[in-house]
């Protein structure tokens, strides 16, 4: 299987710089993994601290990588024991082909301690502290008003599929999170959206390419399904942000 395989190997290349851990979170350790469509989402914490010559070493894991199956989906946050209680600290990350810093979220902190999968080394409760519901609401409430709303209004954006899927399916979870203190997968966030509000033939569109086998979309249908997502959400973000900001 392409996917363990490359796990496998990226252990492997990390066993050097002796890992105090490495977790799956996301679709891989929440069971809603496709293999060739969805995201590996690692952290993985180092016995620090993350020198240059450390940031360099990294550089090199990634680019020894980039032959195997999959490796453009692999993405993984560094922390290490001294850096990994502040969730607005931005940590070294590989992601989409190279080097940059990124916080670990709420969610993601709150997804590792609820499923995240341990792939090497100590359990997330051992270094990470846990994430309050008022943590991690508040931080849901950010998002959809300081990130997403914002977007809705870049019309451009809409067009493309990444944006559908992914404001879709934030603002399903979002929903979930504020009112029963859970987190969702994409597949439960989808089943959830037309009882929410939203268009059924855009679900679809979503499910099919997620799922199934779908053609890219033509320019009239990206047109038509940018204005049916945007006409939604805007007033349903809003509307969120009302009940729980």
């Amino acid at each position: 299987m392409p996917t363990s395989a490359l796990l496998d190997r990226f252990l492997a290349e990390l066993q050097p710089l002796a890992p105090v851990a490495v977790w799956a979170h996301g679709s891989l350790a929440g069971g809603d993994y496709q293999e060739g469509r969805s995201d590996l989402d690692l952290i993985a914490v180092l016995d620090g601290p993350l020198t240059p010559r450390t940031v360099w070493r990294l550089a090199k894991v990634h680019a020894r990588l980039r032959a195997e199956p999959l490796a453009a989906l692999l993405h993984c946050t560094y922390l290490t024991p001294g850096t990994a209680d502040d969730p607005d600290r931005p940590h070294l990350t590989w992601a989409h082909q190279e080097l940059f810093r990124r916080p670990v979220t709420p969610v993601t902190r709150r997804e590792l301690h609820a499923f995240g999968r341990v792939l090497h080394g100590k359990a997330p409760a051992g270094l990470l502290p846990p994430v309050s519901d008022r943590e991690l609401g508040d931080f849901v409430v950010r998002d959809q008003r300081d990130f997403w709303r914002p977007a809705v209004d870049n019309a451009r954006l809409w067009t493309r599929d990444v944006w559908v899927d992914l404001g879709l399916i934030t603002f399903a979870r979002a929903c979930v999170t504020l009112r029963d203190g859970r987190l969702i997968s994409k597949r439960e966030a989808l089943d959830l959206l037309p009882g929410l509000g939203a268009s059924a033939e855009v679900v679809e569109d979503i499910r099919r390419r997620r799922y199934g086998d779908a053609a890219p979309p033509d320019e009239e249908w990206a047109a038509r399904r940018a204005g049916l997502t945007r006409a939604y959400l805007g007033p349903a973000i809003d509307e969120l942000v009302t009940t729980y900001g």
